[in-house]
């Protein structure tokens, strides 16, 4: 599918990587209506799309993936959707439970009736490596076994079956990406490289939950709208499950370490270790394998890199932001 001039909904379009995605289809000369409710778990997306707003291929809309008829009536002016509204968070999972369901599973199940009802010609939809669970073998494929142990994790697997049963039922070409821990500028207030650069340069301990050994696979923003373009262009990947991550792992403890040494606070900082939290993993690493043959994905920002893109970002901007995890 060739993307350029298509008009585009991406529900969550103000978040961290909605926004993101926003600049790269403008880009592509495409309009973008950016579908966002502004949920208060965390604040500052304003700052997000604000450069965009005197764009006249831009259209911001304040509005909830729960509010069927507002979202019909946005998918039957749109050729395609990118659906990366989410409520995120695993341990806010575990203090509310219904809202994790609501707002993943009832709020997908809504984006894909809409678009069913509007003919939509495609949705890509973000998906996490939190349905895996427990990891049973390393690098994890597609095919590992999905065991979630958080509500989170369980709501963002109910919307992938959604998915795949529209697909089978109705014939609409649905694409689902299992995102493996992203970071980058605009990130959440609550994703952990952002937390422990908050609690860095504000002089504080950052905080480490268990020992420290878990390992993440994190990938970098601009590798995830890659692959998400990608997953929109191909045809190939109709029907289809994809894991997009930056294909290499670091522990928590290292991951503090080298902020600490890039933030130059060596000789002032140590973290604080506190007890794990249920729904926690003790690892992730994405078998990327897939995504590079069908969908030509490669990730190109190593994590060194990265950060010193973000730190770059974050210097530069205000940090008056909240979320219920912070």
């Amino acid at each position: 599918m060739d993307l350029s001039r298509k008009r585009v909904l991406i529900t969550g379009g103000a978040g961290f990587i909605g926004s993101h995605l926003a600049d790269r289809l403008l880009k592509m000369g495409c309009r973008v209506i950016a579908y966002d409710n502004f949920d208060q778990y965390y604040t500052g997306k304003e700052q997000n799309i604000r450069h965009n707003l005197g764009n006249p291929s831009f259209t911001l809309m304040r509005a909830d993936i729960l509010d069927y008829e507002k979202l019909v009536s946005v998918a039957k002016i749109t050729d395609v959707i990118f659906h990366e509204a989410a409520q995120p968070g695993v341990r806010f999972s575990i203090q509310k439970p219904r809202k994790a369901h609501e707002v993943n599973a009832t709020g997908t199940l809504n984006v894909l009736e809409a678009a069913r009802e509007a003919k939509t010609a495609k949705i890509v939809v973000a998906s996490s490596s939190s349905v895996y669970g427990v990891p049973k073998y390393l690098p994890m494929d597609e095919e590992h076994p999905t065991t979630p142990n958080s509500p989170y994790a369980a709501s963002k697997l109910a919307a992938e079956k959604y998915c795949l049963s529209y697909n089978e039922s109705y014939k609409m070409r649905t694409t689902i990406l299992r995102y493996f821990s992203v970071y980058g500028p605009r990130g959440r207030p609550d994703q952990v490289i952002r937390k422990f650069t908050t609690e860095i340069l504000e002089g504080r301990q950052p905080v480490i939950y268990g020992d420290g050994m878990q390992t993440r696979d994190f990938t970098y923003v601009d590798d995830i709208v890659d692959a998400t373009l990608l997953a929109m262009e191909s045809d190939e990947a109709d029907g289809q499950v994809f894991n997009i991550g930056g294909g290499r792992q670091i522990t928590i403890k290292d991951l503090v370490s080298l902020l600490i040494r890039v933030l130059n606070r060596e000789d002032e900082i140590s973290p604080r270790y506190e007890p794990g939290y249920a729904g926690d993993f003790p690892h992730t690493l994405a078998d990327v394998s897939k995504a590079k043959k069908i969908l030509g994905y490669e990730p190109k920002v190593p994590l060194q890199e990265g950060i010193q893109r973000f730190l770059s970002w974050y210097t530069d901007h205000p940090r008056r932001t909240r979320s219920s995890e912070s």
